[in-house]
């Protein structure tokens, strides 16, 4: 099941093309992200896409496939290319992904291995 949440709670499930446009095209101040969660029974991980309108008015989009190690940023003045982006990855298809330069930002997520060794030895 999906599910598209924004910065106000604003919950839709499931989101259908119209709305997943509406919610970003409605990104402002107080209202600078919006998040297309995927809920599947028996698959575990956290699938999602996500998009935060910056100061600037660039839009820093983000996506997890599962795991910490999967997680992806990029960053577009194209709110289309975004649109795109959303209702390819609600979708289920690949194709999105090839209008983007993606940087794997896993090491935010995960301790480096000497933080480990840190920990394991206090």
């Amino acid at each position: 099941m999906l599910l598209a949440t924004n910065a106000h709670g604003r919950t839709v499930k499931p989101p259908s093309k119209p709305v997943i446009g509406r919610m970003l095209a409605n990104l402002g101040r107080g209202n600078e992200y919006m998040i297309v969660e995927r809920h599947e029974e028996g698959i575990p991980g956290d699938w999602y896409i996500q998009v935060l309108l910056r100061e600037n008015n660039t839009y820093q989009l983000e996506y997890r496939d599962g795991v910490a190690a999967e997680h992806y940023q990029t960053q577009t003045v194209s709110q289309e290319k975004v649109l795109r982006a959303l209702l390819g990855w609600a979708a289920g298809t690949s194709e999105w992904r090839e209008e983007f330069m993606w940087n794997n930002i896993a090491s935010v997520f995960t301790p480096s291995a000497t933080e480990d060794t840190d920990e394991s030895t206090t």
